[in-house]
């Protein structure tokens, strides 16, 4: 009988869903490789062979939630035909209060947090690439609305501008008690596609 083939990028992601409870009840900085290898049923030196370091495994979990979040933002999409409306679901991640959202939200606190302490390298490159993904993903909806002629071309050159004001939300909502982090998404919101939405 010839032996199993393990799919390596299927069994990282089946360790990383395993301990991915323990980062959001421990926090980055405190999870062991002990600790991970203990959740997913397997030895410390397994770990090593799927994982270069504890910042790898973070980035798959990163990873995880990213392609979970980006398949739903496309599955909710899907049959809106309003650009503003799109871009509204887009910033669900800053706006969504939920449980399950804010475990995700609070782990990306506690990883910039470590980003900007240690200026870890690796970090800030895959936040880097994080942030281009998301950008590409932006721009692909603008461009749509300045293809149905919804948008002026010009809103082709402001995706970014959009991402950055994101990225603030996403900083005040962390740093400020009382910030009305959907008032303020709002009220951008709509005064930026006031701006750009072709009027008929």
């Amino acid at each position: 009988m010839a032996p199993k083939v393990v799919d390596k990028n299927e069994k990282r992601r089946e360790i990383a869903l395993s301990c991915h409870e323990l980062i959001h009840d421990k926090g980055i900085r405190k999870i062991t490789i002990s600790q991970v290898a203990k959740m997913a049923g397997i030895g410390k030196g397994t770990v090593y062979e799927y994982f270069e370091n504890k910042d790898d495994i973070i980035f798959e979990i990163i990873n995880m939630h990213i392609e979970e979040y980006h398949n739903h933002f496309l599955e909710t999409i899907k049959d809106v035909k309003n650009t503003r409306e799109k871009v509204y679901h887009f910033f669900k991640f800053v706006l969504d209060d939920s449980e399950e959202n804010m475990k995700h939200f609070n782990g990306f606190k506690d990883y910039l947090s470590i980003m900007l302490a240690e200026e870890n390298e690796s970090m800030s490159e895959y936040n880097g690439d994080c942030h281009t993904f998301f950008n590409e993903q932006l721009n692909k909806v603008i461009k749509e609305g300045v293809d149905s002629g919804e948008l002026i071309p010009e809103a082709l050159e402001m995706s970014n501008g959009l991402l950055i004001f994101e990225k603030g939300l996403v900083l005040l909502k962390m740093t400020q008690k009382d910030f009305d982090t959907k008032k303020e998404c709002e009220l951008f919101i709509n005064n930026f596609f006031d701006l750009i939405e072709i009027k008929k």
